[in-house]
């Protein structure tokens, strides 16, 4: 007879809400697990399951390889959190050569870096390329390749792939239109515009931060979609239909993805359709290159060696962001005098 008992672990490697449902998603599929729920709160994920007599270390010991391959770990003592300080020995480098670099396409106009009330569509761009490469990415590459699998099973690999990307990119152009339209029936004045602004540096400041992995209280600080419209999003790719891919492409614009929403946030300040889509186009053509490879290969950046400086170059890049853009809304508000000139 079937006896479940509940069972709580620390997680190592939470960092945002995205990990919430990984860890929750992975641990599910376990056939003596009947109920998960994590924490990022507390890094803790409650169990229920019947799992007898085993000890906790057993069903530890059990339920790991579900998470392998997504970066988490649990255990049963809360983890003393390590911070290895020698990654910031290169990523302050990269990260001031990246900046450099933006400069350098700032006075090329290529770029609009430091003009937070006018967000250009090729900063848009190098965000999203910025956001693929993170960790809060790995619930949109996680969800593509259960996709992928289930139609591979039928010997169809490529088709459900491209018309993935498509849906994603056509919703995404769509979706923030819809967003901007929204927010032009709210009739922004300055002082809403310079709001949104401060709303957008200080989301991408948190995610910086988080990015650097060095701070608890932050990621308690990270807006989320609710949960139940993320989980509605995921549940899509486990259909094995012909619009499932489209669909599914539709569903990550819902997903809990912190620099995806602090676009949207931004979008809904335009007022303008045209300008909300092609701010959430770009945004999304940015972050098609990598998920594109983490479709059609084994592609995977957090598992890597060198994982935490890049991690750590970009949490500073974001953050260096985020600052450009709140000092640049005070500047465009009036509050302050000019602060960059290039």
């Amino acid at each position: 007879m079937s006896n479940p008992k509940k069972y709580q672990f620390y997680v190592c490697g939470m960092h945002c809400s995205a990990c919430e449902m990984l860890t929750e998603r992975g641990l599910k599929q376990h056939p003596k697990v009947v109920m998960v729920k994590s924490s990022l709160e507390t890094t803790r994920v409650e169990i229920e399951g019947d799992f007898g007599g085993m000890s906790d270390l057993e069903i530890i010991k059990e339920l790991s390889p579900l998470l392998d391959g997504k970066g988490y770990e649990l255990s049963i003592e809360k983890p003393k959190k390590k911070v290895n300080w020698n990654d910031f020995l290169y990523a302050f480098p990269i990260a001031f050569a990246f900046i450099g670099f933006f400069v350098l396409l700032q006075k090329a106009g290529i770029v609009n870096l430091v003009n937070a009330s006018d967000v250009s569509y090729g900063t848009a761009f190098l965000v999203g390329i910025v956001a693929s490469l993170s960790t809060c990415m790995a619930l949109v590459g996680g969800l593509v390749l259960s996709m992928s699998a289930s139609f591979a099973k039928e010997g169809d690999k490529v088709k459900p792939q491209v018309l993935f990307h498509v849906g994603r990119v056509v919703s995404f152009f769509l979706l923030g239109g819809v967003i901007a339209m929204i927010g032009s029936t709210f009739k922004l004045g300055v002082m809403g515009t310079f709001i949104l602004g401060i709303v957008v540096g200080l989301v991408m400041l948190i995610l910086g931060l988080n990015l650097l992995d060095i701070f608890n209280f932050t990621k308690k600080l990270q807006p989320a979609m609710p949960k139940f419209v993320s989980e509605k999003a995921m549940s899509i790719g486990g259909f094995n239909h012909t619009v499932t891919p489209v669909l599914v492409g539709v569903a990550t614009f819902f997903l809990p993805c912190g620099f995806t929403q602090a676009m949207q946030i931004y979008s809904l300040s335009t007022g303008n359709f045209m300008s909300g889509a092609l701010t959430m186009l770009f945004f999304a053509l940015g972050t098609l290159p990598v998920l594109a490879l983490v479709s059609f290969s084994s592609f995977g950046i957090k598992d890597s060696t060198k994982s935490g400086i890049f991690f750590k170059s970009a949490g500073l890049v974001v953050i260096m962001f985020a600052i450009f853009n709140i000092i640049n809304s005070l500047v465009a508000a009036g509050y302050i005098a000019p602060v960059f000139n290039f």
